[in-house]
């Protein structure tokens, strides 16, 4: 995946800016996440610059933030000023956690931009405790407004890597083929539509 590492290795810098005018959103989300996580180890991945792992940590027990890019990952120690968030560059095809390791894993607006967003779920099935949870928020293009749709096509143009582009009934039949029993789901409004997924192993 080097040309999409690269991607996020030349915007790491300008990747909070481009993402505040989402902020509502993302404290919507952050506000559905704190409740799952509460006293919980979790796994974050695609963190980018750690924008959930910092909004969350103080609910959390422990939590392990990855992203494949190291310029992200150099952008979200910056500002880390707790002892319970830790920041490392892994690639989520190829974790190097045991199995079960975790309580909940968040996969936040990644699922759509990595190629074969399957086997990403197979590893972070592995991952995941059996009783665990996966939080799984995803950009599903595919119920973009227009301005969404111009927006988006800016997007592909400077190099962004959107993959799958889904509707949000899509995303979470994706979900379900793929091993997941989708306890909780919400679309929240954002420059794109912003399906909420909270999961579950539907086999254990």
């Amino acid at each position: 995946m080097p040309e999409h590492k690269n991607f996020w290795d030349k915007n790491a810098g300008r990747y909070d800016r481009f993402m505040r005018k989402d902020r509502a959103a993302y404290e919507e989300m952050c506000a559905h996440i704190r409740p799952v996580v509460k006293a919980k180890t979790v796994l974050d991945l695609a963190t980018g610059t750690g924008l959930i792992a910092k909004h969350i940590v103080n609910a959390a027990a422990h939590i392990e933030a990855t992203d494949a890019s190291a310029e992200m990952i150099a952008e979200a120690k910056r500002d880390n000023h707790s002892a319970k968030l830790h920041f490392s560059v892994q690639d989520m095809f190829r974790l190097p956690y045991a199995d079960e390791s975790f309580d909940v894993v968040i996969v936040s607006n990644a699922l759509h931009i990595v190629p074969q967003p399957e086997k990403a779920l197979q590893e972070i099935k592995r991952v995941l405790k059996d009783d665990g949870v996966l939080i799984a928020p995803t950009f599903t293009h595919a119920g973009n407004s227009f301005s969404g749709m111009v927006r988006a096509f800016f997007m592909r143009m400077a190099g962004f890597p959107l993959r799958s582009k889904w509707t949000s009934e899509e995303y979470l039949t994706f979900l379900r083929q793929n091993g997941w029993t989708v306890r909780k789901s919400a679309v929240l409004k954002a420059s794109f539509p912003l399906t909420y997924a909270e999961c579950v192993k539907s086999e254990v």
